[in-house]
């Protein structure tokens, strides 16, 4: 087996059991924790400067903002375990890296419209948070691609295709 090979094995396999089983990351199923509030919160941020409800929807954009952040930072503990499994030098560790700072860069806009919204008056719709929330969610979507590369098109983290062939016998 040559370093290329061993290489995609190793990123193919959990470096911590925590990070979840061999061909099951936890990693991916928790960004949807975030990804999920993040862009609820764009919804109710538009129905309240649009709607009539304005109060009960801007402080619902603010909570899901909360929670958006407490489940990136729960999924990025879990991303970090799956990077620390990719070798270092290779186009899938620079990927990953990337993916990352983008991710923190975004998590640090919400962390910010966040704090803004706390500041004012939080069940107050503003065009200052709509533009942070569609900011941030722009650079969610370029590390959503560098993440679906990293699984699709590089195989961090995914199964093996003697594994995969299990899915497709009768």
């Amino acid at each position: 087996m040559n370093n290329q090979q061993s290489g995609l094995q190793q990123a193919k396999r959990p470096r911590y059991g925590l990070a979840g089983p061999y061909g099951h990351p936890f990693h991916p199923v928790l960004v949807t924790v975030p990804i999920g509030a993040w862009v609820a919160s764009l919804v109710f941020d538009v129905v309240a400067l649009v709607g009539s409800e304005e109060e009960t929807f801007a402080e619902g954009a603010y909570w899901l903002i909360g929670i958006g952040v407490v489940g990136a930072l729960l999924a990025a503990v879990f991303g970090l375990m799956d990077l620390l499994g990719i070798p270092r030098g290779t186009r899938a560790f620079k990927t990953g890296v990337t993916h990352m700072v983008i991710n923190l860069g975004v998590v640090v806009l919400f962390v910010v419209n966040f704090a803004v919204r706390a500041a004012g008056e939080y069940d107050e719709a503003t065009v200052l948070g709509l533009v942070l929330t569609v900011i941030a969610l722009g650079g969610l979507g370029v590390s959503g691609w560098l993440g679906g590369k990293l699984a699709y098109h590089y195989g961090v983290r995914v199964a093996d295709e003697q594994t995969q062939r299990e899915g497709f016998v009768n």
